[in-house]
C-alpha cells in the first residue's frame, strides 16, 4: 500500500514529549499504509532512540519524518489543516468526525491538495494557539468523562479511518480454514437426505404441512453457507443416528 506525499495526508506531531509515543505514532501510519510524518520540536530532541524501539518495523516512517521548530512552518505547504481534540474551545471551527474528516481529505487530496492533521503533546493537547490556524475540528466521539486518548490511540484511529475508507477491503469475508463452500448440488443432497430420514419418523405431520416444512428447511441449508466438510457431517450424523436406533 504504497502513498505519495500528494495522495496521503500529513500527520503533524506538535511538540511530542516521549519518544516512545512518537514511534507508537509511526507504526500505527504504517499499518495503513501512511508514511509522511512532521515533527514539531519535541521535547527530548531529535532522532530518539526510543522511538525507533517502540515503531517496531516502522522505522522508515521515521527516518523520513519533517523536523520544525514550529507549527507556522510545519504547515506553511498545506491547503487544509485539522486539529484533533476533545476539549471545548473558544474558537469557531467546523467540528467533524474522524470519519468525516477522512471524507474530506480524500476530497479535497483528488483535487491535488495538501492536507496536514495536527496531532498535540501528551500532557494535554493542542493549546488554543495551535487550534487556531486550522480550518476544522476532529474530535471522536468518545465517553464524555473521560476523552483521554494518547498519542499513538489517536494516531491510530485516524489512520484506521483513512484506510477504512481508501481501501478495497470487503466489511465481511468467510474465513474457510482451507476448506469450501458446499455446492448446491451437495447442499440439495444433503436436504433430501434429511428430509428421508425425517419423513420416515413421522416429521412432516399433518400431511398438508409437510410441503411448507420443507420449504423452510431448504431454506434454512441454503441460509447456512455450509462447507463441503459440513454437509459430509451432517451426513455422517444422520447415518450414525439410524444405526443406531437400528434403521440401517
Amino acid at each position: 500500500m504504497q502513498q505519495s506525499p500528494l495522495n496521503q495526508p500529513h500527520f503533524v506531531l506538535v511538540r511530542p514529549q516521549m519518544g516512545e509515543n512518537i514511534g507508537a505514532a509511526a507504526r500505527a501510519m504504517l499499518n495503513f499504509g501512511l508514511d509522511r510524518m512532521r515533527i514539531i520540536a519535541p521535547r527530548d530532541g531529535w532522532p530518539n532512540p526510543r522511538a525507533n524501539a517502540l515503531a517496531s518495523g516502522a522505522g522508515r516512517v521515521l527516518d523520513h519524518a519533517g523536523l520544525f521548530p514550529d507549527l507556522p512552518s510545519a504547515i506553511a505547504d498545506c491547503d487544509f489543516v485539522f486539529a484533533t481534540t476533545a476539549r471545548s474551545r473558544e474558537l469557531t471551527k467546523p467540528i467533524v468526525t474522524p470519519e468525516r474528516a477522512m471524507q474530506m481529505t480524500r476530497a479535497l487530496i483528488a483535487e491535488g491538495k495538501r492536507v496536514a492533521i495536527l496531532f498535540g503533546p501528551e500532557r494535554a493537547g493542542l493549546e488554543n494557539d495551535d487550534v487556531a490556524p486550522a480550518n476544522a475540528i476532529i474530535t471522536v466521539p468518545v465517553n464524555p468523562e473521560f476523552y483521554s486518548l494518547n498519542l499513538g490511540q489517536c494516531a491510530l484511529l485516524m489512520a484506521y479511518e483513512w484506510g477504512r475508507q481508501t481501501g478495497d477491503t470487503p466489511p465481511e469475508v468467510m474465513g474457510l480454514a482451507r476448506t469450501d463452500f458446499a455446492s448446491q448440488v451437495e447442499v440439495e443432497r444433503l436436504g433430501d437426505h434429511m428430509e428421508e430420514k425425517l419423513g420416515e419418523v413421522g416429521f412432516f405431520y399433518p400431511a398438508e404441512k409437510a410441503p411448507g416444512m420443507q420449504l423452510a428447511l431448504r431454506n434454512m441449508w441454503g441460509r447456512l453457507g455450509l462447507t463441503k466438510a459440513e454437509v459430509q457431517t451432517f451426513h455422517g450424523m444422520l447415518r450414525q443416528v439410524w444405526y443406531h436406533f437400528g434403521k440401517k
